[in-house]
């Protein structure tokens, strides 16, 4: 009796978060899933099925396969830079020799309060290319050859783009794991110590091992971040320019929904993302699979 009162207890309690969930997450995926197959404004009351066209055009388009491209290139620098720095922070900020370590941690996590159209409309600023802060400093130290349109020029934009992606997400990866490299027993570093190793030698044998659980969630947060993250940066800051240099699968989506009103092929390049989305999240979790670390 017991029993089944406690599972009518837990029901009760997430029955209306799961019925939320569906309304407001299953269905409209599966509505979006649907429309890929028509032809449909967003305006109109009907909407005219089209079979397979849609996923015909965005085979063809050019732009569509651009934008893949973008999003590779983001995907590939934004993790690598950020977890490298986070990785190194966290390292630095959990030795005992470091002063102020609490100051430090607030000043690196503190861009990941600010909202990302704040970072967006700060850095395009940095960037601007008359007055921005990275030209004139570029001008004060004699090199006035560097100097450029960092978002309006296509080989820049992208890296201008990715610098404050990094930028507002060192933080929160630095907390992630100094969480736990602050969770590995301080007597291995004791005996490691002990045997000789250095700082480098118990970070790489010692406590890398240990964390690589919590590394290996942050690289499916990272994926997930960077590809649906990208597009408030870019939106905010080029607006997918200049000729769709900085275009990525999601602003390209937008645009064909909002601005040409064509809500079904908009559909159709969200369904491609997904299948996207799940190939990365599968690749890297077999990629970053190894044994567990038991201690």
């Amino acid at each position: 009796m017991k029993h089944r009162e406690r599972n009518l207890f837990i029901t009760a309690c997430t029955l209306p978060a799961l019925i939320l969930f569906a309304v407001f997450a299953l269905y409209p995926f599966g509505k979006a899933f649907v429309m890929a197959f028509y032809d449909w404004s967003g305006l109109s009351e009907h909407a005219r099925y089209i079979g397979l066209n849609n996923f015909n055009t965005l085979w063809q388009d050019d732009i569509v396969w651009k934008a893949l491209v973008n999003n590779l290139f983001l995907l590939l620098v934004v993790p690598v830079l950020t977890m490298g720095a986070s990785m190194l922070f966290a390292a630095l900020l959990t030795q005992r020799k470091i002063k102020g370590k609490k100051l430090y941690r607030t000043v690196f996590f503190f861009p990941n309060v600010l909202s990302i159209v704040v970072i967006s409309v700060l850095w395009s600023f940095v960037y601007h290319p008359t007055f921005g802060i990275l030209n004139s400093f570029l001008e004060l130290i004699g090199l006035e050859n560097w100097t450029r349109a960092w978002l309006g020029d296509s080989s820049t934009v992208l890296w201008a783009i990715a610098f404050p992606m990094i930028w507002q997400s060192i933080g929160y990866y630095m907390i992630i794991y100094i969480a736990a490299i602050e969770g590995v027993p301080t007597d291995m570093y004791e005996a490691a110590s002990i045997d000789g190793a250095s700082a480098f030698r118990q970070f790489r044998s010692l406590t890398f091992p240990l964390i690589w659980n919590v590394v290996r969630v942050t690289i499916v947060f990272f994926l997930i971040g960077v590809f649906n993250g990208s597009f408030a940066f870019i939106k905010v800051m080029t607006n997918a320019g200049p000729n769709h240099g900085s275009e990525v699968l999601m602003t390209y989506m937008y645009s064909q929904a909002f601005n040409n009103g064509n809500f079904g092929y908009a559909m159709a390049i969200g369904v491609f993302m997904l299948l996207i989305t799940v190939g990365l999240a599968l690749i890297s979790e077999k990629l970053t699979e190894r044994d567990s670390v038991e201690y």
